[in-house]
């Protein structure tokens, strides 16, 4: 008894004193921050902008490492060389026209200014923005190279590599800035009240609208589909390859939407782009355990590629909105993401729509479901989300199978069944990726 009433006195005591806790710290009066300077602001928001940049920029090395891991070993050469390619041009297109036509003089209308992009003196780039203005086009301008690198997956094993270039100039010189200008630039759907914060529809449905008109252009790999609708499974080379690559990819996005919070200043600014960081990486796993359950309970077996693009899939549905959403929001968005993969895979294939690498779940549908559900954690409407998806949709697809067609008139853009059966790094570039497997 006494024992009994000394643990109860006990606990009471522990519990009064943990009430009181609360109390006391409201007594206390919190010392008020030390204001910070205006210039150190600017630092830490240039910062941010150039270390993000850095993460974006090396997706480059995850998109060409998945892709080269699902392509067969006939193919890998080209794909390495296409996505050093699509980086490099990206970034000179992105100078001469890209970023004036998306953020120069756009006003609320639909697309800047043509002409190249002119860097500030040295010793002349104050911040007067907040932030290095060139560090800025440079942030802009790797989110940029990453549009073309989504096409390049699709269209894999069968396109001819200097069409291909040609609409990768178009695409991050023209296409992408236009797009871009309507909502980031300050255009007609900034104006609406268009939503998506790092770019679900703004990269990678633009993205993934250029890749599936290419695809339709273009055609399936010669014996993919049979005549009586059965589907020819093509492995691809290199498993570790492609892991590795994902998870360069999913190292990268943290930049990717971590660094489209566009400031650093505050205590505040960075408790969001940790916020940021948390929500990306948990609607990423939430894709990839999602897929994982599905495909073992409808396959009995679980792809690894299905996974890694279930992972992928979360993080496109998760950038239109990774700040706003609770945690359990974060999962559910990237775990639709997971589903999107394992239903729209199939639907591809009885299409006769041949994606090699799973681009167009992954960043066209995914993308398109990330940027529609932004308005249930606070972000636009679903009436201007739907808008935004399908004038940006519209755009880019119906320009896009226009431009693929003329290419395929003029310059013709697959390879011939001889040059696709002995594949693309001997008789495109003249290297093969493993020459001595014979």
């Amino acid at each position: 008894m006494i024992k009994n009433f000394k643990l109860i006195a006990g606990t009471g005591l522990i519990a009064a004193a943990a009430l009181a806790l609360p109390a006391l710290a409201q007594d206390a009066t919190p010392a008020a921050p030390a204001a910070v300077n205006e210039e150190v602001v600017k630092i830490f928001n240039t910062v941010l902008f150039l270390v993000m940049g850095f993460l974006v920029m090396w997706m480059a090395a995850g998109f060409a490492m998945l892709e080269m891991g699902l392509v067969r070993s006939k193919n890998v050469s080209m794909q390495g060389l296409k996505n050093v390619a699509i980086y490099a041009v990206g970034g000179l297109m992105f100078w001469v026209t890209g970023y004036n036509l998306m953020y120069t003089g756009v006003d609320g209308g639909f697309f800047g200014s043509f002409g190249p992009y002119n860097f500030p003196a040295p010793g002349a780039d104050t911040g007067d923005a907040g932030y290095s203005v060139a560090s800025d086009w440079f942030f802009q301008m790797v989110f940029c190279a990453t549009t073309a690198s989504i096409v390049s997956g699709t269209l894999a094993e069968r396109i001819k590599l200097w069409p291909f270039m040609f609409f990768t100039v178009i695409l991050t010189g023209i296409l992408y800035p236009i797009t871009g200008s309507w909502q980031w630039g300050g255009g007609w759907l900034s104006e609406m009240g268009f939503s998506d914060f790092a770019g679900s529809t703004l990269v990678h449905s633009v993205g993934g609208w250029a890749a599936l008109a290419g695809a339709i252009v273009l055609g399936s790999r010669k014996g993919k589909y049979g005549s009586d609708g059965s589907v020819t499974p093509m492995p691809g080379s290199n498993i570790p390859l492609a892991v590795l690559g994902t998870f360069i990819l999913w190292l990268g996005w943290f930049g990717f939407n971590g660094g489209s919070q566009l400031a650093l200043g505050s205590i505040a600014d960075a408790g969001d782009v940790s916020r940021i960081f948390a929500n990306t990486n948990l609607a990423a796993a939430s894709g990839a355990v999602v897929v994982m359950i599905l495909m073992q309970i409808i396959y009995k077996k679980v792809d690894v590629t299905m996974v890694l693009n279930g992972a992928l899939a979360g993080l496109v549905s998760i950038t239109a909105e990774p700040l706003a959403p609770s945690a359990f929001g974060a999962i559910l968005i990237g775990g639709v993401g997971g589903i999107i993969v394992v239903v729209v895979v199939p639907l591809l294939d009885k299409l006769k729509i041949d994606d090699v690498v799973g681009a167009i779940p992954v960043h066209l549908v995914a993308g398109i479901w990330g940027t529609f559900i932004t308005p249930a954690s606070g972000s636009g409407t679903f009436g201007t989300q739907i808008i935004g998806i399908v004038s940006i949709g519209a755009f880019t697809f119906i320009v896009s199978l226009v431009i693929w067609f003329v290419l395929k008139l003029i310059l013709g853009i697959r390879v011939s069944e001889e040059e696709e059966m002995l594949g693309l790094d001997k008789t495109e570039i003249g290297v093969e990726a493993y020459p001595e497997f014979k």
